[in-house]
């Protein structure tokens, strides 16, 4: 019970981690068994090891919705995922809902202070609702440990593309310039610029496509000397000249592994948000639950999350769903922390890159 911690928010979050402020307080039934309830004694308010989690007030086994979150991974629809595990569509929409909340805020937890290499970015063109309404998925992928940084949902305009970049550089070490390598979209060179400023390493990647093939590829750089590309060319362990082919790469990993993505189908997404969530539990999973068969070294095949340090193993959706109650024991300690230096005052640093 150490690691557990009251979910109230008017809990004193001073005392509410204390040794002792939560005891055991019975069960409850289910329909597979009795589960454990405890009690805060700070403020009286008593709830369950699932609580804060997609498991919580769950009236089927969580094996069940570990299942149906790893298939809707695996680019079946909802239909399918209902008809397989013999469950109403309904529950499997509200299952995959949580299920997406729960990841998005685990990738806000874990995904930080990535130490960025070589980044390149590209979108996916897909439709909501009608093919009159076409929407973008801008993607990118920092290539040395092949993971999926960001991902933004909308119109291919500067403001996404503005969205994008200031994301990934929320969550990178601020300390190297990367490498980064898109297509010939015209937003991106003047975000990068804006973002990273004008000292960084930029170039594109234009493809010239003549009935559905590749006839000429033209590589232009746009930002930064000869002399530096040639020698992050040369430090790079992955990239021997400009390309874009890592996070095509991961366009088509999303295609496959998201139902509303398929081309030619029935199953597009009807509303943005249904886009968007399922997105983030396709990245959750491809970053900390899917090993990367460019990641193998021997015997052992790591996941992205593993090779850029944010992870010592693969997890599992079961380890990812129930991480909520760690990550209040974790913000008790922040609380107890931002209380006891507010009379500290600390001189802010320039950061060296513009957000």
């Amino acid at each position: 019970m150490k690691s557990l911690s009251c979910s109230n928010k008017h809990c004193p979050p001073a005392r509410k981690g204390d040794a002792g402020a939560i005891i055991r307080h019975g069960f409850y039934m289910t329909r597979w068994g009795k589960r454990r309830r405890y009690q805060c004694q700070m403020c009286g308010k008593t709830f369950c090891s699932t609580t804060g989690t997609p498991y919580h007030r769950l009236q089927h086994r969580r094996t069940t919705f570990d299942e149906v979150a790893a298939l809707s991974v695996e680019g079946l629809n909802k239909s399918a995922i209902a008809r397989v595990q013999r469950l109403a569509w309904n529950t499997v929409d509200r299952w995959l809902e949580r299920a997406a909340g729960s990841c998005r805020r685990f990738n806000d937890r874990r995904t930080t202070g990535l130490a960025v290499v070589e980044l390149q970015a590209d979108e996916i063109r897909t439709i909501v609702g009608s093919k009159q309404d076409p929407i973008w998925v801008f993607s990118s992928i920092e290539v040395w440990s092949r993971l999926w940084t960001s991902t933004v949902v909308g119109r291919r305009s500067y403001y996404n593309t503005l969205e994008l970049f200031r994301d990934v550089s929320s969550r990178m070490q601020l300390d190297r310039i990367p490498l980064i390598t898109t297509d010939g979209f015209a937003f991106y060179e003047k975000v990068i610029r804006r973002v990273f400023g004008p000292a960084c390493l930029y170039g594109q990647v234009i493809k010239t496509r003549r009935n559905d093939r590749v006839v000429k590829v033209e590589r232009r750089i746009r930002l930064g000397s000869t002399w530096r590309w040639e020698q992050a060319l040369r430090d790079s362990e992955d990239s021997s000249h400009l390309n874009t082919s890592f996070v095509e790469r991961l366009n088509l990993t999303i295609r496959q592994g998201s139902a509303y993505l398929f081309r030619r189908t029935i199953c597009q997404a009807r509303w943005k948000q249904r886009l968007e969530d399922h997105l983030d539990l396709l990245r959750c999973h491809y970053n900390f639950a899917r090993r990367h068969r460019g990641l193998r070294f021997g015997s052992e095949m790591r996941t992205p999350a593993m090779q850029a340090g944010l992870a010592r193993r693969r997890l599992t959706f079961r380890e990812i769903f129930s991480s909520a109650i760690v990550f209040w024991a974790l913000k008790n300690l922040v609380f107890l922390f931002s209380k006891l230096s507010r009379s500290v005052s600390v001189t802010p640093r320039r950061m060296p890159l513009a957000a």
